[in-house]
């Protein structure tokens, strides 16, 4: 039977595994993605991906489990973005910044059995090199695997297997050429 991939199931495997220890939470949002660290009117620290879609909550989240702690206490980690529309140089800034958090992102969303791609994020910009920038994040990847993830990845890697019944992950599940697929 087909696994349905519903936010709300991520974001309660999330808030699960890190609301006491983080004082984070996984929120669904109506617009752009952000990170909101805790403030005078927030207790806790927010992710909110866009639009109560399922792969921008990986890819959020993502983006929270490469933060440091110190990071973790600015609006949106204190990283820079440049929107849609990008040069040639502006879009190789953002490739190489986004290869770990993407590299990360495809790891928990092999652990929920989801189909993984890269995103370019540069729709209306130069013409990009998708399956080069596809290869440095699967190269990420792979050095992932040899060496380690970090232990916020690890637990939520550990915590959607288990959810989703996904087997400990093996090189074999990251063919960037068919994509993984359950």
């Amino acid at each position: 039977m087909p696994c349905t991939f519903k936010h709300q199931d991520l974001i309660n495997i999330f808030n699960q595994t890190f609301l006491t220890e983080y004082k984070t939470e996984l929120l669904a949002g109506d617009d752009e993605p952000v990170y909101l660290p805790a403030d005078a009117d927030n207790i806790l620290h927010r992710i909110i991906f866009a639009h109560g879609f399922y792969a921008s909550a990986l890819h959020e989240t993502a983006h929270w489990l490469v933060a440091g702690e110190q990071r973790r206490l600015l609006v949106d980690y204190g990283y820079w973005y440049e929107p849609d529309g990008r040069s040639a140089e502006l879009q190789a800034e953002f490739e190489k910044v986004e290869i770990m958090p993407q590299a990360i992102e495809w790891i928990i969303a092999v652990s929920c059995g989801f189909k993984f791609d890269v995103s370019a994020d540069n729709l209306s910009g130069i013409e990009i090199d998708r399956l080069g920038f596809k290869h440095k994040v699967h190269d990420k990847v792979m050095q992932f695997l040899q060496d380690g993830i970090s232990e916020r990845t690890s637990l939520l890697a550990a915590a959607c297997r288990d959810f989703y019944q996904v087997p400990e992950l093996t090189v074999e599940m990251f063919d960037y050429q068919g994509m993984y697929n359950r």
